[in-house]
């Protein structure tokens, strides 16, 4: 794979996770659950992403 795509993937997964953070403070859940949403887009990162996006607190 070219390295320059790599690091476009890299910086587009990188702006994905700083958006789902901020979305997620941003929520109206409990201060633990914004910690277990956090993490587990921290710890698996696609999966994670995936997961939120579908289940995921929502802004009010």
């Amino acid at each position: 794979m070219n390295t320059n795509f790599t690091g476009v993937l890299g910086l587009l997964h990188l702006a994905l996770v700083v958006w789902a953070a901020v979305s997620i403070l941003g929520s109206a859940v409990t201060q633990g659950q914004k910690v277990l949403w956090i993490l587990l887009v921290l710890l698996f990162p696609v999966v994670g992403l995936i997961i939120w996006f579908i289940a995921g607190p929502k802004k009010p």
